[in-house]
């Protein structure tokens, strides 16, 4: 199970542009590591792939080449 729990309890409405500041105050706080797991986390629940091991890249899809310049 994950470390994250929703706190139903802190429920408060708030128009758009009040919720939107709450939420940026909040994450600027933190430093730029704890953003990047909760990315990750969040990542995980969207693409629903365990945050412990994420699906690799299918590199395939991707071709390069040099320009001639």
């Amino acid at each position: 199970m994950s470390e994250f729990r929703l706190d139903r309890t802190k429920f408060v409405a708030h128009s758009a542009g009040e919720a939107s500041a709450s939420h940026a105050t909040y994450y600027k706080m933190l430093t730029w590591r704890e953003r990047i797991r909760i990315a990750h986390y969040l990542n995980s629940i969207a693409y629903n792939f365990p945050i412990d091991s994420p699906p690799r890249l299918d590199r395939t899809k991707f071709s390069a080449r040099s320009r001639n310049g």
